[in-house]
């Protein structure tokens, strides 16, 4: 009888094409995270450029092979005659994405409309509230900047009152609720928060935070971009009033594409960006109304969630976990290193920042990728800096040795 890890590994070998498929299903380990025959067939699945190391999957992932198959197939059909191919054959394949995507998220489909990406999703939320002058919105000075942006502009324009709550590198549940709850008054009407913070991979307690605006009566808006598909959770847990999410991230789906949640009772009231019908103020579809625009992205969502289920969420959050300790036990004896990410897995998951006494992390990264040709994420924020390290499924274990060794010779 075969096991589920070799029957996943056929799966992975068969989507990575024929004659990868010929090639036999590893045995099954104990340790399915540790099982480097079976992750290899799952590396396999991708079409890489294997003489650079890509440790930048937070900013944006290549696509499985199987997906970005889907989104050209998709691309080559539409452009025959786009008005049939596009609008007739193409475009209704969004509603089943829609479907699979709300079932993977733990939504209504009625409540999530597919965009290009989080910050799309969040600016709908953020721009489309009737906030008055005087009303306050409380957020963190960690949380992503074209977010915080999008609240300064309201500042100048409508006159709105922004809070930035500041806590500690690697923070505690404890903390994060604190200065929220401290920051908050009477006139609070948005709590406006990270799943998953883009600088240090800090998880935070997003629930606690959605019930604390809850109780004071403001409404809440997650930013999970890099949260969906990249560790389970339910939307429905959270209870959050809006979330936003990009899905070119941790699902390996097209680049520009996202979603948005927003809670039914909201939508109708809430303002589109892009003006629609008044028909239509009560339907999430109400969001998506930008004119013109490709059907591939969204369609090969699709193929981006068989990809993903088929491993399983949870041990693909195992193992990007397990990613993350391999380079940081690579580096722990580093002199003057600080790991500014938690290793507790409920509060961090693939992403990682570490910082080291007297090393600019701009330098080190530069460094990284001229002379060994390693893509990172340097990051410099007021309170700390440090080098952001994100791998993803296909990254082999040698390429997070070629980093660490990489590191030490360039801080001498």
């Amino acid at each position: 009888m075969l096991s589920r890890r070799s029957l996943l590994a056929g799966v992975a070998l068969a989507s990575a094409g024929p004659a990868l498929a010929r090639r036999p299903a590893p045995p099954a380990e104990a340790d399915p995270v540790r099982d480097e025959a079976f992750w290899a067939s799952i590396q396999d699945a991708w079409t890489l450029d294997r003489t650079l190391i890509n440790l930048n999957n937070g900013g944006v992932s290549p696509s499985p092979r199987s997906v970005h198959e889907a989104f050209k197939r998709t691309l080559d059909q539409c452009n025959q005659a786009p008005a049939y191919g596009l609008w007739q054959l193409a475009e209704p394949g969004v509603e089943s994405v829609r479907r699979e995507l709300a079932n993977e998220a733990g939504c209504d489909r009625e409540e999530l409309a597919i965009v290009r990406n989080a910050s799309e999703a969040l600016q709908i939320a953020q721009c489309g509230l009737d906030l008055q002058p005087g009303d306050e919105v409380v957020t963190s000075d960690q949380d992503y900047p074209r977010m915080l942006d999008t609240w300064e502009q309201l500042v100048r324009r409508r006159g709105i009152v922004l809070k930035k709550v500041s806590f500690p590198v690697p923070p505690t549940d404890e903390a994060v609720i604190a200065g929220f709850r401290e920051a908050m008054g009477p006139r609070t009407k948005v709590l406006h928060c990270c799943h998953i913070t883009n600088l240090t991979g800090a998880i935070l307690p997003v629930k606690a935070l959605c019930e604390l605006a809850r109780s004071q009566g403001a409404v809440s808006i997650v930013d999970g971009a890099h949260a969906f598909a990249h560790f389970p959770f339910s939307i429905r847990d959270i209870g959050c009033d809006y979330y936003g999410t990009s899905l070119h991230k941790w699902l390996s789906a097209p680049v520009g594409t996202g979603f948005l949640f927003m809670r039914r009772e909201r939508i109708a009231g809430h303002w589109a960006l892009q003006p629609t019908n008044p028909t239509r103020d009560g339907d999430i579809r109400k969001f998506e109304e930008i004119g013109t625009h490709p059907a591939a992205n969204h369609n090969a969502i699709g193929e981006a969630l068989a990809f993903h289920r088929a491993i399983g969420g949870q041990l693909k959050a195992d193992r990007l976990r397990y990613l993350r300790s391999v380079w940081t036990a690579g580096l722990a004896t580093v002199p003057g290193v600080r790991f500014l990410t938690s290793e507790d897995p409920a509060r961090s998951g693939a992403i990682g920042n570490v910082a080291i006494e007297g090393v600019d992390p701009v330098k080190l990264g530069a460094s990284l990728w001229e002379k060994y040709r390693i893509l990172s994420t340097p990051i410099v924020h007021p309170q700390f800096s440090g080098l952001r390290v994100t791998p993803n499924l296909y990254t082999t274990l040698r390429e997070l040795e070629v980093f660490t060794e990489a590191v030490r010779a360039s801080i001498g």
